[in-house]
């Protein structure tokens, strides 16, 4: 059964049982401290509504974005992104049989996860040129990279440290929190040695240490359509995804599946 099964058909169940969930009184196994970040939004961006975000990058001034394609219709994209408008100004199409998910770039070279095709397609980041492709097992789902190691999620709490020239796993990272493991890590951005993720079907962004895999920090965005977007809301766009750092500016852009704009934040 495919993830995009999941969000469309079980999507509402789903979020009534995490809530439920939610709800329950649940002690903690894990007695430390997780800060509470808070967000303030500095600009907001037009977005491609059609585009199923899967993967956001920012370099140089553009945003790069990997994108994936419910109905395998040849729609999974990566593109460069003149984030002013909105607009792809530079892409190339998967075929078919592919479905995108995370992006990140090292050493100009831009590398493209697939959900469960066990794929990794190493593009010319200027070019957009195919230059090879990495076989995996498991699920492709969110990526990043810390300048030596490229960072794969899987859906899982576990994330992946590979080696950018063959692929191979060098060293794994269970993330948790004071509940326990924390799965369904999506987009993943690395950030002065720690990785923010989207989780899965919630508004949240984790911060995690790298070195321990604990959950240090977590900011809620729960209210960023209503208050930013409420024409996405009566659109029912889908999940929260997509996170690129600016070091500039030190700020974050982030976007969702479907979302009709991009949100360039600080997060305090």
């Amino acid at each position: 059964m495919l993830r995009l099964y999941r969000k469309y058909c079980v999507y509402l169940v789903a979020i009534t049982i995490v809530s439920c969930n939610n709800n329950e009184e649940k002690k903690p196994i894990n007695n430390y401290d997780i800060k509470h970040l808070t967000y303030n939004v500095i600009n907001i961006y037009p977005h491609d509504e059609n585009a199923f975000t899967e993967g956001l990058e920012w370099k140089d001034g553009f945003l790069y974005e990997g994108t994936g394609d419910t109905e395998y219709e040849g729609n999974s994209k990566l593109a460069k992104v003149d984030v002013k408008t909105g607009k792809d100004i530079q892409k190339i199409l998967l075929p078919k049989q592919y479905f995108g998910e995370g992006i990140t770039i090292l050493n100009n070279k831009i590398y493209q996860l697939t959900y469960r095709e066990h794929k990794c397609f190493v593009y010319d980041a200027t070019t957009f040129k195919l230059l090879k492709e990495f076989t995996y097992e498991g699920e492709g789902w969110g990526m990043t990279n810390d300048g030596q190691h490229i960072i794969m999620g899987n859906g899982s709490n576990n994330i992946y440290f590979r080696d950018p020239e063959t692929f191979a796993i060098v060293k794994t990272v269970s993330v948790s929190n004071n509940y326990g493991p924390l799965g369904n890590l999506n987009e993943l951005e690395y950030v002065k040695g720690f990785i923010y993720a989207n989780v899965w079907t919630t508004y949240k962004i984790v911060q995690i240490d790298i070195n321990t895999g604990k959950v240090v920090a977590e900011a809620n965005l729960e209210d960023i359509l209503v208050k930013y977007a409420p024409q996405d809301i009566s659109r029912k766009v889908d999940v929260m995804n997509g996170i690129a750092y600016d070091s500039t500016s030190n700020h974050f852009f982030i976007t969702g599946k479907y979302w009709s704009n991009v949100f360039e934040i600080q997060l305090n």
